[in-house]
């Protein structure tokens, strides 16, 4: 019984030498870039040492989430098989070191509702507001056709033409047009104007034949009639030619016998006019 072995060794050798050992080296990532459907996750979740695993990896699980997605006790409990008891202990840590908020709110209806805030780093909470409807996106009207434009753009001009489109609701109240409108259409309607019409017959083409309904644009519909009904411009008319003088004949005064040239026989001008100056 007190006989040592003395080739016995000392202590129980371990099997694998130290130097093959496989955690001798420790970890080595084998990594890939992600370029798509990742999450960013900050390590003081992924490491937290107060938290368990399950409660790290349900926080994990949760930011990946999108929003809107449901993550009550039996929503989670149908997903993992850890089953209610463990899931909502770990939901409880995850509020306590602040990854989850629970906010009751009153929505339209009148009715109170819990919502859950995930927090990606607790200490850094922000207000978290409810998504605004986008509003849909007003349609810019387009720009008025092109008009006509005059050869002379005098002030007189422009302003008979703006008193034609002021003067066309007078007419028809579908036709109230804006200050720009007018501005826009003026130009057009002298250059009807100085194509020798009338103010009458301009309103008469604008406003004759207009259909019934109501008119979402009066004013590109005017633009389009002064382009497309433009008249042509008047034949040019030689000036008449001056009258050649007439040269009456020869005629001598009754009162000094002087020749002067009249139609008649008389007195010349300064005859008829002695007797005025001694008078």
């Amino acid at each position: 019984m007190g006989t040592q072995n003395p080739s016995a060794p000392s202590r129980l050798r371990s099997r694998i030498a130290d130097h093959d050992h496989p955690n001798r080296g420790g970890l080595i990532h084998d990594n890939s870039r992600h370029t798509a459907r990742f999450t960013v996750i900050g390590n003081h979740l992924a490491q937290h040492a107060d938290l368990s695993l399950l409660a790290i990896g349900l926080g994990t699980h949760i930011q990946s989430l999108p929003r809107g997605a449901r993550i009550d006790i039996k929503s989670l409990a149908a997903r993992f098989p850890e089953g209610v008891t463990r899931i909502a202990a770990a939901l409880r840590e995850l509020e306590h070191h602040g990854y989850l908020r629970r906010e009751r709110l009153r929505v339209p209806g009148g009715r109170i509702v819990t919502r859950t805030v995930s927090c990606n780093q607790p200490g850094h909470a922000r207000e978290v507001s409810e998504p605004r409807p986008r509003r849909a996106p007003v349609a810019r009207p387009k720009a008025l056709p092109a008009v006509p434009s005059p050869s002379c753009s005098a002030p007189a001009l422009l302003q008979a033409a703006t008193d034609v489109l002021t003067d066309l609701r007078r007419h028809d109240t579908r036709l109230l047009l804006s200050t720009t409108d007018t501005t826009h259409l003026a130009p057009g309607v002298a250059a009807w104007l100085e194509r020798d019409l009338t103010p009458a017959a301009v309103r008469h083409a604008l406003t004759d034949g207009l259909p019934t309904e109501p008119l979402q644009r009066p004013a590109a519909l005017l633009a389009h009639r002064l382009t497309r009904h433009l008249p042509p411009p008047p034949r040019f008319a030689s000036p008449a030619a001056a009258p050649p003088p007439v040269l009456h004949p020869f005629q001598t005064c009754d009162g000094c016998d002087r020749v002067f040239r009249a139609p008649e026989p008389g007195r010349c001008r300064d005859c008829r006019s002695a007797p005025q100056r001694g008078a």
